[in-house]
């Protein structure tokens, strides 16, 4: 936008209002007075900018120079708008840049037919209105651009000086207009908008003379002439009313001292079958500022450069597709942009967003990130091969524990099964066969009821079974000291010591889990942070605290159990169940002590296949360690299942 105006600053912010205010951008604009002086600034300016459409508005006619200069040092073309205020036509023809303006626009104020002066114009010359200085001014300037054309053709006599010696001397004396081809077509917009001015103010003069005095006589015209006040004049000119007889126009001044304007929207056509650069102004349209908000116009019309009628696209930055959103240069007007994708788990679906909408918590852009798509859900199921690994050891290692279970039941009266204490080991065994099969609260799609039992299920089944080995040591501590001649703890010997224990110990974990159900229980949940376009179906613990609660809580019951065994491992052999304990203890807790930074350091069903792996391989530990050494002697070794095997080293 380039402004030279006295009230430049002004328009220059009118326009850019207008112009954002409809959706549109400046990349740049410029008003100034400027002094006569050329400004490269000016012309390196307008070669640096891409917008393809650029607005004119110079009242001072001094623009042309610098438009020149574009033209010799660019060819990209532009399609300029010239506002109502800006003179042309000459100017273009002077420079000789008519081509550089095809397809171009202007708002000139709109003609109209004006009675006679057509005529008047074209039949004047110095010869028929001797006495008029304006005519012969006009004419002398005129007529000089038939003169080259007769000198071009050898009929100009030269060294002719002076105005007078010109009329006397040249043919040309009796010439008029209408002999100039380009004078044929002269633009006479401004005249009419001169011709209106004139009518007005006649009218109101008019009025003013028409007056009658208080008396009701008229007022004399010299005296009137004498005193004539301009206020009074002003006055008049905004309530006159003037309907032109050639053009049915009415003209007035309102309150706002503005008069209705009408304006042509022209196009500046070149036609390419003429061999001279000439410009014809070709009418589009029109507006008239009392619809100010329709503009009429013709637009399959308009002949775009080159010839084309397709509208140009003028834009300092391309459309942003679905998928990017508009980010504002750093630059005087926030037109100019450019495209930058849309942030991970955003979307933009139309053109030229100017933000990006996220997805639900349940879904994810696609690849373009134009629509958002169910995120892909992760949980350790029953179709995932870690999954029916995972089952299938479950369920297998369910079935070695119940065997084992009907072994001892089946040789339930062999030293070997009775020296052991039937019902703890029995205990044992039935709290392992639910530890395995509890597993599978942990495979499949996580549900409020499996949520709840998961954890819970498994601590209290983890209790029962460290419980049973921990009777079991104290059992052989007390069957040991009990022997010793003058022992106190005689009648601690029997069964009701290792249930007591087994049922306190117990009572305890289900005491922690209760409150933990009644506080805070666990509960479905979905993670759609971790992982990029998953959503990780998951039970949330509800009360972190207290799931390593129940956690810690069955590693001090281990640890305990360990240490009782620890110390009583080097008893006499008749009591050697010490040492497979202390073993199997060890196996158990290196698994939980592992489990504790695995289980941290995962996420998603990896996590909990950690904690079934634990589950799984704890439980085996407790069953290899205790019992298949037991089921070995029963099924392969039956001449050591006796008193006297018993108290052998066999089984150390």
């Amino acid at each position: 936008m380039l402004i030279a105006d006295n009230e430049a600053e002004y328009i220059k912010r009118q326009l850019i209002e207008l112009i954002t205010s409809n959706g549109m951008c400046v990349e740049f604009a410029y008003g100034f007075l400027w002094d006569g002086r050329f400004d490269d600034r000016i012309v390196h300016r307008i070669l640096r900018t891409t917008s393809r459409v650029v607005i004119i508005s110079d009242s001072t006619n001094l623009f042309w120079p610098i438009l020149r200069q574009v033209k010799i040092a660019s060819s990209f073309k532009r399609t300029w708008i010239f506002s109502v205020s800006s003179s042309f036509t000459d100017y273009i023809l002077e420079y000789e840049i008519a081509e550089f303006f095809a397809g171009s626009l202007a708002f000139p104020v709109a003609a109209r037919e004006m009675d006679g002066f057509q005529d008047f114009l074209f039949s004047a010359n110095p010869d028929r209105y001797p006495e008029d200085i304006f005519i012969e001014a006009a004419w002398l300037e005129f007529v000089s651009d038939l003169s080259t054309e007769m000198a071009n053709s050898e009929t100009y006599v030269s060294n002719i000086t002076g105005s007078e010696d010109f009329l006397n001397a040249s043919p040309l004396g009796n010439e008029t207009l209408a002999s100039i081809p380009h004078y044929r077509q002269l633009d006479l917009r401004v005249p009419y908008s001169v011709y209106k001015a004139v009518y007005l103010l006649a009218q109101a003069l008019h009025v003013l003379l028409s007056e009658k005095t208080s008396h009701g006589a008229p007022t004399e015209k010299a005296r009137l002439e004498r005193e004539l006040n301009s206020w009074k004049l002003n006055h008049l000119l905004r309530k006159v009313h003037v309907t032109l007889s050639s053009s049915q126009e009415e003209i007035y001044i309102n309150k706002e001292g503005e008069a209705p304007g009408q304006y042509d929207l022209t196009n500046w056509v070149m036609f390419p079958d003429l061999r001279t650069n000439e410009l014809n102004v070709i009418t589009v349209g029109r507006y008239n500022t009392l619809n100010p908000n329709q503009l009429i116009c013709n637009d399959r019309a308009i002949v775009w450069y080159p010839n084309d009628t397709e509208i140009p696209i003028s834009v300092c930055s391309d459309s942003c597709i679905p998928g990017y959103r508009k980010n504002s240069r750093e630059v005087e007007f926030s037109c100019c942009y450019d495209c930058v994708p849309c942030a991970e788990g955003h979307i933009s679906n139309t053109t030229d967003m100017e933000t990006c909408i996220q997805c639900p918590e349940d879904q994810w852009p696609n690849d373009k990130r134009t629509i958002c798509i169910q995120k892909i859900t992760e949980f350790l199921s029953y179709e995932d091969p870690l999954g029916q690994s995972l089952a299938a050891v479950s369920v297998l290692s369910s079935l070695t524990v119940i065997s084992v279970l009907l072994i001892f039941i089946k040789y339930h009266k062999t030293p070997v099964v009775k020296a052991n204490n039937q019902t703890l080991s029995y205990s044992l065994l039935l709290s392992l066969t639910l530890s395995f099969l509890c597993c599978f609260l942990f495979i499949g799609c996580p549900q409020k009821v499996t949520c709840l039992l998961r954890q819970v299920t498994f601590g209290i089944n983890f209790t029962l079974s460290v419980s049973c080995v921990l009777a079991k040591t104290v059992t052989v501590v007390i069957a040991f000291n009990a022997t010793k001649p003058g022992s106190k703890i005689k009648k601690w010997v029997g069964t009701r010591v290792s249930l007591c224990l087994v049922l306190l110990c117990s009572l305890l974990q289900v005491g922690i889990c209760l409150v933990w159900l009644i506080s805070s229980p666990p509960f479905p949940d979905y993670d759609t942070h971790t992982y990029t376009g998953k959503m990780i179906l998951q039970c949330n613990e509800g009360s972190v605290s207290a799931f390593y609660t129940v956690i810690g809580y069955m590693g001090f019951l281990s640890g305990l159990s360990f240490i009782v065994a620890f110390l009583v491992r080097k008893l006499p052999a008749s009591f050697n169940e010490a040492q497979l304990i202390t073993f199997s203890l060890l196996v158990f807790c290196s698994v939980w002590v592992s489990f504790i930074p695995a289980y941290l350091s995962t996420k998603g069903k990896y996590m909990v296949a950690v904690e079934i792996f634990a589950i799984l391989a704890s439980s085996a530990g407790l069953l290899g360690c205790i019992f298949i050494p037991k089921c070995y002697i029963i099924l392969f070794r039956p001449e050591q299942n006796t008193r006297r095997g018993l108290t052998g080293k066999h089984l150390q």
